[in-house]
């Protein structure tokens, strides 16, 4: 029977590609096979040996082709004839399982190691929590009091706002009352001004009549005066014509 060597590049590795082959291989009846994950130039690779009968290797070759683990990406696929040994089936079903059954041990044991981890992280979380809700009962108690002393705030502003109301309304009283005395004020500027006026009136009356007298009594004065020069002008002659020196 012939033999090829099969090998698919890509996103290959961990993601079933081997029991996928082995499924395939079983439902066409292949005799001899053997798949295995290697690294090419660094890339994933998956290679396939096969030991049947050229249907039954065309088949399964037409089939790798058109169907993949759905999270796999193939980049390649390169068929090439094949000279050395392939496993049996069965041998290979067992070898398969071996190699399932360590990674399923393996990451057994890392899952419980990571479950170790996350229970030592539980247990931190909850003492934290238990100190949080500690502190968030401190929290409520100061939050308490803080209600408190705005309810104490509130009543004291209240009172306040109660004295302020009360000081508006005596403004308000004395802001009538200061009204009435201006208006008072302003009455008795007016009245005031009212009896200045006439006050000035009356004296500037005054003051012509008493103009008016001076003139006169200063005209008499000087008509006095006049006769009394007059007269004693008289009398000095009336001497000098007696004899009588008068110097």
């Amino acid at each position: 029977m012939p033999r090829k060597r099969i090998v698919i590049t890509g996103n290959v590795h961990d993601v079933g590609y081997r029991p996928f082959l082995l499924g395939i291989a079983g439902f066409l009846g292949i005799e001899r096979f053997y798949a295995d994950n290697i690294v090419i130039d660094g890339k994933q690779a998956v290679e396939i040996l096969i030991d049947s009968s050229e249907d039954k290797i065309s088949a399964f070759i037409d089939l790798i082709e058109r169907k993949k683990p759905e999270a796999a990406v193939v980049e390649s696929i390169q068929v090439e004839d094949y000279s050395g040994n392939v496993m049996e089936m069965e041998s290979y079903y067992r070898y398969l399982t071996a190699l399932q059954l360590e990674k399923i041990v393996t990451y057994g044991g890392q899952m419980l190691k990571k479950q170790d981890l996350m229970l030592e992280k539980q247990d931190l979380m909850l003492e934290k929590q238990d100190e949080m809700l500690k502190k968030q009962g401190e929290m409520s108690g100061k939050m308490d009091k803080m209600l408190e002393k705005q309810d104490q705030m509130l009543e004291k502003m209240d009172k306040m706002l109660e004295k302020q109301d009360l000081m508006l309304e005596k403004q308000d009283e004395f802001s009538g009352k200061m009204d009435k005395m201006l208006e008072k004020q302003d009455e008795t500027i007016k009245a005031i001004r009212e009896e200045g006026r006439k006050t000035r009136k009356r004296i500037s009356s005054s003051t012509k009549l008493i103009s008016s007298k001076l003139d006169n009594i200063t005209y008499l004065l000087e008509e006095r005066f006049k006769r009394l020069e007059e007269e004693v002008e008289r009398i000095k002659k009336a001497l000098i014509k007696a004899g009588i020196d008068i110097q």
